[in-house]
């Protein structure tokens, strides 16, 4: 199908793709949809997620279909199906994080092995040296149903061997063994051997121990050392699978020390040796109930199965755009939705960067205006917040319209009853914006605590290298940390290093540290100017490259955590609470404005 770029859609229609409503079945309904009118498809995410996933927003593989939503043949005949009608396909695409419970992540499932030595391991936004000193090269795992200690002593945690590797099984989920720590079983299987002496499998047998011996450690970063245990490890597991295969006692002298190292429950000494091999892992099991102090890796939101990847990277950026933009220039896919770009750390370079590869794959110059095809964005305004203006975007997913819409049947008369009958009905008068702040600390307390204390610390070590401010405590910091973010007007802002400061964000930056000051007098004014200056880019003098690095690292961090935070605290919690008119409660919803006017409707 030939088409002109950027194609416009005229009427969507969303198709919400999982393993009940497949290509298959979307073919189908093509000549349906043309007859009603829709010129493009609107396609949630369909590469490659959990296999019970029926969003698709839990992306394993982004350069991968989903096999549970058809085959290859299946989708192709879809696309086909669709051009034949004249009509083009809009994709969901996720850039700001993954799925990272199931074994389809390869990428996560090589942190979890190789530690800060993963080649993958740059690709997630994780905190290797966190304020636990215990979590100093590791990745918090909160997937235990109760605390460490009792999981592992009812014996619900097993050390399984296959293919000529070790893994960590607990409920469904499979977790990889670190390489290096393989020695823990096979010395213990070659214990077991100890009758073969003679034979020459136990030879070969002592050699691969000695081989992990010389294997590059899991805190390696070196790039050599990286290749050398990427490429040294899968050696190791291929010569141990060969000598299982050729040499049956090999294989059950491993079972053997496995039923030894998988304890007994009732016998707490027997799972010592299982303990000391998890803890000498690149990842530290705990109960799901302490992600919230502890997580050490950035999540959407708080959602501990998805972990955010740092699309910033180029190597990242190449890595999980490879079949999405192969898509664009086939003329497969006509235009993209971007997901939560405000989780991104720089989203209007990242847009940019996704319209010029565009750009280049389907063999356009770049347009005046940097959009070579139709894109939106999941962005959600607040109040008079406006898109901004540089981002190469055709709009937003259009929750702002959709309330705007909403608003002008609501009967703005009404609103002093509705009120009225509100209140009485709780038994109490309530305040939008005082109940929207105390959610937002009840969130940043419950829920996202650890995001805000590595915050604190951050703006600590600042304020530690400046006379001027070296006084300020890190309870006070960290404290004006959380106020300013609960006085937050909008989701975030978008300064970016090199580029001055938009008035849109210095008025909001502004208006959140005059709101927290009003609000806690007891905190000293200095406290707050100091985190102001910071946020709005106001070095102070003689400041050294590495200084203003720190600065800009803190400010950037500090956006990235705004949005969940108004996110959880507003959509999640005082949504559920204020509802004085429920129909003002949508995404991007403004309850505290009963309505809207017509001629406000058109202004807007």
């Amino acid at each position: 199908m030939k088409t002109e770029h950027p194609r416009i859609p005229t009427c969507t229609y969303r198709l919400q793709f999982n393993r009940w409503f497949t290509f298959a079945q979307a073919r189908e309904i093509v000549p349906y949809l043309r007859a009603l009118g829709v010129s493009d498809v609107y396609a949630s995410p369909y590469f490659q997620a959990g296999p019970n996933s029926l969003h698709g927003y839990d992306i394993t593989d982004h350069n991968k279909l989903n096999l549970a939503i058809g085959s290859q043949e299946e989708y192709d005949a879809w696309i086909a199906e669709l051009h034949a009608h004249g009509m083009g396909q809009l994709l969901d695409f996720v850039p700001n994080h993954m799925g990272i419970t199931e074994p389809g992540n390869k990428w996560w499932a090589d942190v979890l092995e190789n530690g800060p030595s993963s080649m993958y391991a740059p690709y997630f936004d994780i905190d290797w040296r966190p304020l636990k000193s215990d979590l100093r090269d590791k990745v918090l795992l909160p997937i235990l149903s109760d605390q460490y200690g009792r999981v592992l002593e009812r014996g619900e945690l097993q050390v399984r061997f296959e293919e000529g590797a070790f893994y960590l099984a607990y409920q469904n989920q499979k977790l990889p063994i670190a390489p290096g720590t393989y020695r823990l079983v096979l010395e213990m299987a070659l214990e077991n051997l100890a009758e073969y002496k003679d034979e020459e499998f136990y030879g070969e047998f002592q050699s691969i121990l000695t081989a992990l011996e010389y294997l590059p450690r899991r805190t390696e970063i070196d790039p050599e050392k990286i290749a050398e245990r990427a490429r040294e490890k899968e050696i190791v597991k291929r010569r141990l699978e060969r000598r299982c295969q050729e040499a049956p006692q090999i294989q059950r002298a491993i079972e053997k020390a496995l039923a030894q190292m998988n304890g007994r429950p009732g016998d707490p000494r027997s799972f010592d040796r299982l303990d000391e091999l998890l803890n000498a892992q690149s990842y530290r099991l705990a109960f799901w109930r302490v992600a919230a102090e502890e997580i050490n890796y950035r999540r959407f939101f708080d959602v501990n199965d998805l972990a955010a990847i740092r699309m910033e990277l180029p190597e990242v950026f190449d890595a999980a755009h490879q079949l999405v933009v192969d898509l664009v220039r086939s003329g497969t896919v006509t235009g993209l939705r971007i997901d939560h770009p405000d989780g991104l750390y720089l989203p209007k370079e990242y847009l940019e960067a996704l319209q010029k590869r565009c750009a280049k794959v389907l063999g356009i110059p770049l347009p005046n205006d940097d959009r070579a095809v139709y894109m939106i964005a999941e962005k959600i305004l607040s109040g008079a917040e406006k898109l901004r203006s540089d981002w190469p975007l055709h709009g937003t997913t259009g929750y702002d319209f959709a309330n705007q819409a909403a608003g002008v049947f609501v009967d703005t008369s009404a609103e002093a009853d509705t009120t009225r009958t509100f209140h009485r009905f709780i038994g109490h008068t309530m305040h939008f914006g005082h109940l929207v702040y105390a959610k937002k600390r009840l969130v940043m307390r419950l829920a996202l605590a650890n995001e805000v204390e590595v915050l604190g610390n951050m703006l600590d070590r600042l304020s530690e290298k400046n006379r001027w401010y070296r006084d300020f405590t890190f309870e006070a910091l960290a404290r004006a940390v959380r106020e300013t973010i609960a006085c937050f007007p909008v989701y975030r802002t978008y300064l970016a290093p090199g580029q001055p400061v938009s008035d849109e964000d210095r008025q909001v930056i502004e208006r959140a540290i005059a709101a927290a000051k009003r609000r806690n007098p007891a905190i000293e004014e200095s406290i707050f100017n100091f985190l102001r200056d910071i946020l709005l880019f106001r070095f102070p003098e003689n400041l050294d490259a590495q200084g203003r690095e720190e600065h800009m690292q803190f400010v950037l961090r500090f956006q990235q955590f705004t949005g969940p935070i108004m996110a959880k605290g507003l959509e999640d919690t005082a949504f559920y609470i204020y509802n004085r008119l429920a129909a003002l409660n949508e995404v991007g919803g403004e309850p505290q404005q009963f309505g809207l006017s017509v001629d406000a409707f058109h202004e807007r």
